[in-house]
């Protein structure tokens, strides 16, 4: 409890010690008036800007340089003009520049923001938090984002329809944008008034500037617009859009003798529908038929030794649209209420097969359909509301002999996601809340035989049927309220949220719930928690509560706490590593706002964070300092210290005892040249020691990126990494009734090189390529048992076995602990290496804005290779000499926009 009283004092203090040092001055907000089109025949988009209908308003210029040196001239001017009618927006740039041969023309799929460019952001519900932008580059690449957080977070899904059209000439290069009403969202009113900026990048400079300034030291993006008037008596837009698509995908891959589901090849085809829906010009409905989540690109290549889930993002363009409402961040990290991959995830249930046995199990769950409610109201409301169900899944198992039996892998689910937030107090302070529901139809576990005299002969079964998900959860349910305060001019904030969670199911269900790595309940020193094998619920809460200064002056820094009870389970539809946590942060961070001879842009940042369980243990503490600089050359360096003297862990023995790690420190150094350059490239290395070499950890880096001409931009990015360990995990035995803990010195080492290739024929025709080999060997030698796991000495922490108690056969080793002749106990070899490759080539064509072709060739090769043998030997033997599977696939859309 004292350490929640500090951050609280720390919160109410630290903001008026700082406050004297604020140097932010009122910046005068500019206003730019609009006038309508009326009679007048709209622009025609080709970036020439000669239209009759451009002269009824004014050129607005007198831009502002933003970076890097804030508050002066700017090297090259621009000027814009801002016309309108019932549909549409229209933008016409002029970007002046005294050396139009220089201007970069570089070619990049959409949203690469290459070359020079200029956008627009219209803060369209003026609620100084949100916003959309259009980025439009010299050589006609579009950009489209949408803008949260009051600009901390810019999210490039977000794919509207709107035209636009470049030009050079003597005096630099032209654009002109149409945006459509109907792809912006704004309330009804007699006049709207928008929150507006226009951001200029002079990519010869690396230099931005802005149509509004807004200072180094401001505490945001958004909130510092000037504003757009003019817009009288435009009616909202009701979208309405419908895009059917058909998708053909042939498989190959090395067929296996015997098994008919792997006979060489497999052919399929599909369709469905999107659509969009404009309920009011606020709030959009989603809607989807049979849709095709097929990613595009691979999920990076991970292999995770100490047992948790691993994150990825996601890439599904029904999720990623809008997702920054559904966004429900509670604690650190990836903490999140919600979590769309959990959505046609992999089916779950587990399948008993035998020797001599064929599966044909489903790779994803297939999603019936889904619904989405989104958008903002003029008034502030944010709103969300997700609906989506997930077929039953079953895999078909055959034996030798042709006989086949059926296990149901993933039963029938209903997700749910709401999610509201409220803006109020001018826009300073919002409350929102979240809500979510996961429903499984379990059924009962059954089994039916068809060969049983006393089972229906019209049974549809074939064979058997098996249910085999006890291990699931019939019902998961969460809810979080959440808050944010700004004052003094946003300057300073606090901010926090709560999580309540709780889960049903049978007792199975629940009890594999509390003896989850996530969870740990059957920890034999927990005086907390403990598995109740009788229990079909659990309830559980998480939460923070932050405050600090984020903008004015050079400073910056928070402090708070978070916590996330034992209890807590989000992983039906949320994401959760781990719970039973407690954890009190600081951080300071000080900006070199004005650049000098040496820097454009510098910082210093630390941290300090401490972390509890539930039952009292302190666990960690840790320092960390790190710094970044942006030389005036446009190289750059960052680097950082950390050491973490208190290391305990609830987690590492997988269910054993709390474990303690030696004493750690950590650094990193990475730097760069002048990535606008042809060729550009980045070295690093991170890495770790522990006392008495416990463990430690290197990683080395390089990433070289190469733009030979305007059209083709290569990259490669190999990765080393090695993780010894003399204490890694390898599993718990029984010796005698007594439980040991086994762990082992490792040896890993990881290789990994992802490769991209970008070739743009045009602005909306494009090819890409994306491979990673990756390999991971891991050794283990001097195998040990737990003895005292807090010893502070790693010699008294765990015990060798000695020669004479430990053998090898067979790929097993058995131990005679008490040297007494007979074996106590054997466990499996756990040396392992992992070998995949993975690669995507696609073409993409949107041959009319919002409607695409798609022709796309994946491949991938997992293997199990050597761990005797060096990684380059495994590359070889596993992924070149390998037959890969591969994957053609074809998908075209077509957007009708009503």
């Amino acid at each position: 409890m004292k350490y929640v009283t500090h951050i609280l004092v720390l919160l109410v203090l630290v903001p008026s010690t700082f406050y004297a040092q604020d140097s932010t001055s009122t910046v005068k907000k500019r206003i730019y008036v609009t006038k309508p089109l009326k009679d007048l025949e709209p622009p025609t988009i080709d970036g020439q800007i000669d239209d009759a209908s451009w002269d009824i308003v004014e050129w607005t210029g007198d831009f502002i340089e933003n970076q890097p040196d804030e508050n002066t001239p700017p090297s090259q001017q621009t000027k814009f003009k801002i016309v309108y009618d019932q549909k549409y927006l229209y933008v016409a740039y002029r970007c002046y520049d005294t050396e139009p041969d220089k201007i970069e023309k570089r070619l990049s799929r959409r949203d690469g923001f290459a070359g020079d460019w200029v956008e627009i952001n219209l803060d369209t519900y003026h609620d100084k938090r949100t916003g959309f932008s259009f980025t439009i580059t010299a050589s006609g690449v579009k950009g489209d984002e949408f803008i949260s957080q009051n600009g901390n977070n810019w999210d490039g899904s977000w794919n509207p329809i709107w035209y636009t059209a470049t030009q050079i000439d003597d005096e630099g290069w032209t654009a002109e944008v149409k945006i459509p009403l109907s792809q912006v969202k704004f309330g009804k009113s007699k006049e709207q008034i928008w929150g507006l900026q226009v951001n200029r990048r002079f990519f010869r400079n690396e230099e931005r500037s802005v149509w509004q300034r807004i200072p180094q030291d401001a505490p945001g993006w958004v909130s510092e617009f000037g504003e757009l008037h003019g817009l009288i008596d435009i009616e909202p837009q009701k979208q309405l859009e419908i895009q059917p698509f058909a998708v053909t995908q042939f498989d190959t891959f090395p067929a296996e003798e015997g098994n008919p589901f792997r006979d060489g090849d497999e052919f399929k085809l599909n369709g469905g529908l999107d659509a969009k829906i404009g309920i009011t010009n606020d709030l959009t409905l989603d809607l989807t038929v049979n849709p095709d989540f097929g990613q595009v690109e691979a999920d990076p290549a991970a292999i995770a030794l100490d047992g948790f889930q691993i994150f990825f993002r996601e890439q599904r363009p029904f999720f990623v649209e809008n997702k920054n409402i559904f966004d429900y961040r509670f604690a650190n990290g990836f903490d999140n209420v919600f979590y769309s991959r959990r959505i046609g995830r992999n089916p779950q249930g587990s399948i008993n097969q035998l020797d001599g046995e064929f599966v044909d199990r489903p790779t994803n769950t297939t999603i019936l359909g889904a619904a989405k409610f989104s958008g903002k109201t003029k008034n502030g409301w944010s709103i969300g509301v997700l609906e989506s169900i997930t077929e039953k899944e079953i895999a078909t198992i055959q034996d030798e002999n042709g006989n086949e039996r059926e296990a149901v892998v993933e039963p029938l689910t209903n997700y749910f996601v709401g999610r509201v937030q409220k803006d109020f107090n001018e826009r300073n302070t919002f409350i929102g809340g979240i809500f979510t529901a996961t429903n499984r139809d379990l059924g009962d576990p059954f089994e039916i035989d068809s060969d049983d005299p006393n089972t229906d002969e019209t049974s549809e079964l074939v064979g058997t049927r098996e249910n085999n998900l006890n291990s699931l959860r019939k019902s998961a349910y969460s809810g979080g309220v959440d808050f944010r305060h700004n004052w003094k001019d946003r300057k300073y904030y606090i901010e926090g949220n709560m999580v309540l969670s709780h889960v049903e199911g049978s007792k199975e269900a629940i009890e594999a719930t509390q003896q989850e790595l996530t969870h740990n309940f059957q920890r034999p020193d927990a005086g907390h928690v403990e598995v109740d094998p009788n229990r079909t619920s659990l309830t559980g809460t998480g939460g923070k509560l932050v405050g600090g200064k984020s903008g004015g002056g050079r400073w910056r820094y928070n402090a708070g706490i978070f916590w996330r009870s034992p209890e807590l389970e989000l992983n039906d539809i949320g994401f959760l590593r781990q719970a039973d946590e407690i954890r009190q942060f600081a951080n300071v961070r000080y900006l070199f706002l004005k650049p000098t001879k040496l820097y454009r842009r510098a910082n210093i940042f630390a941290e300090q964070f401490s972390t509890f369980d539930f039952d009292g243990n302190y666990n960690r503490i840790q320092y960390f300092i790190r710094g970044e600089i942006n030389y005036i050359n446009n190289w750059w360096t960052e680097a950082g210290f950390g050491h973490k003297p208190r290391i305990f862990s609830n987690t590492i023995l997988q269910g054993g005892p709390r474990w303690r790690f030696s004493e750690e420190n950590f650094a990193f150094l990475f730097f760069g040249s002048d990535r606008r350059k042809k060729f550009s490239f980045t070295l690093g290395y991170d890495g770790s020691r522990a006392k008495q070499n416990n463990f430690s950890f290197n990683r080395y880096v390089v990433r070289l990126n190469y733009q030979p001409f305007n059209a083709l931009s290569l990259s490669l990015n190999p990765q080393f990494r090695q993780n010894p360990n003399k204490t890694q995990y390898v599993t718990e035995v029984d010796f005698s009734g007594t439980p040991r803990y086994i762990t082992a010195n490792i040896d890993q080492q990881t290789l990994s090189a992802s490769i991209r290739v970008n070739y743009n024929i045009n602005p909306n025709l494009t090819i890409q390529y994306y491979g990673e080999p990756f390999i991971s060997r891991g050794r283990y030698t001097d195998f040990n048992f737990v003895n005292n796991p807090v010893a502070k000495d790693l010699a008294e922490r765990v015990t060798l076995y000695d020669q004479d108690q430990i053998s090898f056969a067979d790929d097993e080793y058995s131990i005679d602990e008490n040297r007494d002749g007979d074996v106590d106990y054997t466990f499996d070899n756990p040396d392992f290496a992992f070998v995949q490759f993975r690669s995507n080539l696609v073409l993409r064509w949107e041959y009319i804005p919002g409607s695409e072709i798609f022709l796309v060739w994946s491949q991938g090769v997992t293997g199990s290779g050597d761990p005797g043998e060096h990684l380059f030997r495994n590359l070889n033997n596993q992924i070149l000499d390998k037959q890969p599977e591969n994957t053609f696939l074809i998908k075209a859309t077509y957007r009708f926009v009503l």
